[in-house]
């Protein structure tokens, strides 16, 4: 029994470590931060999930914000894209993603987002609610995105990246 319960709390704890994302919480003082902070995520990425290709393109800072681009492709279809912004708002960051079909129709309603705070950076790593970006060295970004399933639980993914040359 007590090496049953050593096992138990190791597959925990490691899972526990594993996560790349972190929640939001609201109690807690805001993480200060400029759009410059985040500028090393500007790039033309390209990566593959869902069994298909991925585009993910961020542009450079202005305006206090940068806009990026996704697109998932397969079979040569366009499954679905993704317009989002980084901004600097009271002095942190919030990242906003809105999904279209791939006629361009929204699937959020018309003044509807996802929206999530910072909570942190750490050296190489932006932690926002449920999305983390990681610059690993100068050819690749990770993405970790929770998504959530139908039955109430999350589930982390990773979007791996490497820099189009």
């Amino acid at each position: 029994m007590k090496n049953y319960l050593a096992i138990l709390f190791c597959v925990f704890a490691i899972s526990l470590f594993s996560q790349n994302t972190l929640k939001f919480d609201a109690s807690k003082e805001t993480f200060k931060a400029s759009i410059n902070d985040v500028s090393w995520v500007s790039g033309y990425w390209l990566g593959e999930a869902f069994g298909g290709k991925t585009e993910e393109v961020w542009t450079s800072p202005l305006g206090n914000s940068m806009m990026g681009s996704f697109k998932l492709v397969v079979e040569d279809v366009i499954q679905f894209y993704e317009l989002c912004t980084i901004s600097e708002e009271n002095e942190s960051l919030v990242f906003r993603l809105k999904h279209f079909h791939n006629d361009l129709k929204g699937w959020e309603e018309k003044n509807d987002m996802i929206e999530a705070a910072l909570v942190k950076i750490d050296g190489n790593r932006a932690y926002f609610n449920d999305f983390t970006f990681e610059r690993l060295n100068k050819t690749t970004l990770n993405i970790y995105v929770i998504f959530k399933k139908k039955d109430g639980q999350e589930e982390e993914m990773k979007f791996q990246y490497t820099l189009k040359m």
